[in-house]
């Protein structure tokens, strides 16, 4: 039994490794969670999720919590939650102005057509602002509806391929643009900004016949040395363990040496 502590704790040691871990994003949904767990295994970061009354916990490792960030900015990740007309007009039995009534319109509108536009393949972030036809004042001349379109895309997408398609759809969907005829106005503007493409600082570089990421290369070097050490070590213990003549043998060893340098150190000095 009393070799039985050392053993644990030697095995508790070769077998700890960097398992610290961070929160990276709490509280989205199941979709969200796989689409950065997904993102995030191309760039070779293993991440994992649980589930938590307030939704989904994404978790990666703290050592890789930077490149975490910077992969998940690069691709828009994850998405901006938005709300829909459902959600906005909701019957809550509170009797709302024509003011608000209206802002939440323009505000729900713009949300719809987000959503929309982030559907097309390589669109990383879609905003939408929308001015509806409205009346200054008495006697004056109604204002044209007019509408503002930013798309932040990935490199796969043809800006030109769909600026034509989204203006289509964008001004079917806002009342009163379409007769303003935007094709010849100022009335409507659309933005193709690309976006900047992560770029991993760290290289592959050879470990035996693995490719490994540069800055862990001094660390699996330093295992290279200490795990085969700890084994022989390990199987020194069990085998002393096991084997009770080799114990006496080894103590049989030690003590004599410790009891002739004991008693080398009591014997007294002669007087000159």
């Amino acid at each position: 039994m009393k070799w039985t502590l050392p053993i644990v704790a030697l095995c508790l040691f070769l077998l700890s490794g960097c398992s610290d871990r961070t929160d990276l994003f709490s509280g989205l949904s199941e979709l969200d969670a796989n689409e950065v767990i997904a993102s995030l295994g191309e760039h070779r970061i293993s991440a994992r999720k649980r589930s938590e009354k307030a939704g989904v916990v994404v978790t990666v490792d703290t050592a890789e919590i930077n490149r975490a960030v910077r992969v998940l900015e690069a691709a828009g990740l994850p998405r901006r939650a938005r709300t829909s007309l459902g959600e906005i007009f909701k019957k809550e039995g509170v009797i709302s102005t024509p003011l608000e009534e209206r802002a939440r319109y323009i505000y729900a509108l713009s949300q719809e057509l987000e959503s929309t536009l982030s559907q097309i393949d390589g669109v990383i972030v879609a905003r939408v602002h929308v001015v509806l036809p409205e009346r200054i004042a008495p006697g004056e001349p109604v204002q044209p509806a007019s509408a503002a379109v930013f798309i932040k895309h990935a490199a796969s997408l043809e800006p030109d391929a769909v600026q034509r398609r989204i203006q289509q759809m964008v001004v079917s969907s806002i009342p009163g643009l379409a007769s303003t005829g935007v094709e010849s106005s100022e009335k409507f503007s659309i933005v193709f900004v690309p976006a900047a493409e992560f770029q991993d600082a760290d290289t592959l570089v050879p470990f035996g016949p693995f490719l490994i990421e540069s800055h862990k290369l001094g660390f699996w070097q330093l295992m290279s040395w200490l795990i085969p050490l700890g084994g022989l070590l390990l199987l020194a213990i069990l085998a002393l363990a096991v084997r009770q003549d080799w114990r006496l043998v080894l103590l049989s060893r030690v003590r004599p040496q410790h009891r002739a340098s004991h008693n080398v150190s009591t014997l007294p000095s002669r007087v000159a």
